[in-house]
């Protein structure tokens, strides 16, 4: 069986740049703290050349914190599409595969996971949890990944009922084998697809949680940014600098993923065309 080959193209190119951007971001976020603007003991100083961004309602360089935020919004972003992305795709292997009672019960579970609105369960669990990083990973990672489930079962139904797969069965290979050294390598493609797109949505998702103050003070991303620039008087004080540019940072982010997770699908969509030709 052919499996999913990735190749870019110039409309990826897009997605890739705003990605790489952000890195960038991430990368100068490591520099020592002489690089950037130094604390002030004026809050909300305008942007000046002692201070790109300015500084915020405590004097701090938001250059400075924007950089640091960077390491946390993505790292949540990475770390939760990662749990989200596993169980997705466990489940749906065992669901798609191995079908009988695990499908109805994986089935099911996903099915009423997908019915629940996430957005609200993660705003009540984060809340019950605390703020914390770890907390808001797992509160994204655990509520995220039926989506990524009903794709992948759907896939690995399909590739199950293929010749390839009945001739394995017939010489008597295990079906663990069978499922996560041939039925994976050929879910790959949808897979890699779901977790730039779960990159996307936990992004977004962290920034909501922190927006609304239930994120991790100790460790402020962009969320946690627009947070505090709302609850302390930015916007009255006319502070733009301190909620435009993580706000904008939130934007390119998230965009990059989506541009790049929406190219990798297509790509997916047109090896599956393929593949089932030669089924």
């Amino acid at each position: 069986m052919r499996r999913f080959r990735y190749a870019p193209t110039k409309f990826d190119a897009i997605g890739i740049g705003l990605i790489l951007a952000v890195f960038a971001m991430l990368l100068l976020s490591f520099l020592p703290g002489e690089y950037f603007g130094r604390p002030s003991s004026t809050p909300y100083l305008p942007p000046s050349s002692s201070n790109l961004l300015g500084t915020n309602d405590i004097g701090d360089d938001v250059l400075r914190v924007l950089l640091h935020g960077s390491r946390v919004s993505l790292s949540i972003g990475l770390l939760g599409a990662i749990v989200s992305t596993l169980i997705g795709t466990v489940v749906g292997i065992f669901a798609g595969y191995m079908s009988g009672t695990a499908d109805e019960v994986l089935g099911s579970l996903t099915d009423l996971f997908l019915v629940v609105p996430a957005l609200p369960l993660m705003i009540v669990l984060a809340a019950y949890l605390g703020p914390s990083f770890l907390n808001v990973v797992m509160v994204i990672g655990l509520l995220w990944w039926p989506t990524t489930a009903r794709l992948v079962r759907a896939r690995a139904r399909q590739i199950r009922g293929s010749p390839f797969i009945e001739g394995l069965v017939g010489i008597g290979a295990k079906k663990l084998y069978i499922m996560f050294r041939h039925v994976l390598p050929n879910v790959w493609g949808v897979v890699l697809a779901r977790f730039v797109l779960a990159v996307s949505s936990s992004v977004l998702l962290e920034a909501g949680l922190s927006f609304i103050g239930l994120g991790d003070p100790q460790n402020p991303s962009w969320g946690t940014m627009l947070h505090f620039a709302m609850t302390r008087g930015a916007l009255l004080h006319g502070a733009w600098w301190t909620f435009v540019p993580p706000g904008i940072c939130i934007s390119l982010a998230s965009l990059g993923f989506i541009l790049l997770g929406m190219a990798l699908e297509c790509r997916y969509r047109s090896s599956t065309k393929s593949i089932g030709e030669m089924l």
